[in-house]
């Protein structure tokens, strides 16, 4: 996700001179370096050296090891915009004392512009820290800001929300073939569906149960299938499923805060 947010900087205007990626293992930052053309350091602590904006992109269980590696070279005049997932701000402010920190939730669609960001601040980001970070996660798509107590809540609907769309993809396009579709028009007729179905419902100002009804005549196939659905509960499969992954999230925050994930 941090190439991703870098890629998304240099499209929305960045200079390439201004942005440093930081990369554990050398093969990795020289895939980083062929991909972004950015300079790409192997000392993290370097990379976040004079730096305005200091983003963290690793794994959950990865921050506390990170925070030890550049907690004598940030400042407070630095601002920390974390997007390590259920990873707390508490987290960070207890190794970076007195820096802003911003904790984000993005997802994979960023990687085509196209991301929903939910970010909040910790005590000591102010109204121009949150803008600062809002204009930075801006160049992946749209942000919102939201209190900490939601992020668990807005990984499990935005952040894995993705996974669920493309599961529903991979089973309608499974389900196509079998009602004897060729597997290339049933992977177009899914794909063209899902994203003009998405389409309509950002630019429409009906709600998804209104766009639904238009589309559900009584009596017909519609009507038919979302029967089945609703004799399976879909709806309470969906949100046991959603508070699975809320329940994670706030798993791998506490880990990380007892230091378990570190």
């Amino acid at each position: 996700m941090g190439r991703v947010l870098a890629q998304g900087l240099l499209r929305a205007g960045w200079a390439a001179a201004d942005l440093v990626l930081a990369e554990q293992m050398a093969e990795a930052a020289t895939e980083a370096r062929q991909s972004t053309g950015l300079t790409v350091l192997l000392d993290p602590a370097s990379a976040v050296a004079g730096r305005d904006v200091i983003v963290i992109a690793v794994k959950p269980n990865d921050v506390g090891h990170l925070l030890g590696q550049i907690v004598g070279a940030v400042t407070t005049d630095q601002i920390v915009v974390s997007l390590a997932a259920g990873v707390p701000i508490s987290v960070y402010e207890d190794v970076l004392d007195g820096v802003p920190v911003v904790r984000s939730m993005p997802n994979t669609p960023a990687a085509v512009g196209e991301a929903m960001t939910a970010f909040c601040g910790g005590a000591f980001a102010d109204e121009a820290t949150l803008a600062v970070a809002s204009s930075v996660l801006a160049a992946i798509g749209q942000t919102v800001h939201l209190d900490e107590n939601l992020l668990d809540a807005v990984t499990a609907v935005s952040g894995s929300g993705p996974a669920y769309v493309f599961l529903l993809a991979e089973a309608l396009t499974e389900a196509a073939i079998r009602e004897g579709l060729p597997m290339v028009a049933a992977e177009q007729l899914v794909r063209q569906t899902l994203f003009g179905s998405s389409l309509l419902l950002s630019q429409s100002d009906k709600t998804a149960s209104e766009l639904r009804a238009q589309v559900t005549s009584p009596g017909g196939t519609t009507a038919a299938a979302i029967g089945v659905f609703e004799t399976g509960d879909f709806k309470a499969l969906v949100a046991s499923a959603v508070q699975s992954a809320a329940r994670r999230s706030r798993e791998l925050g506490e880990a990380a805060g007892s230091g378990e994930a570190g």
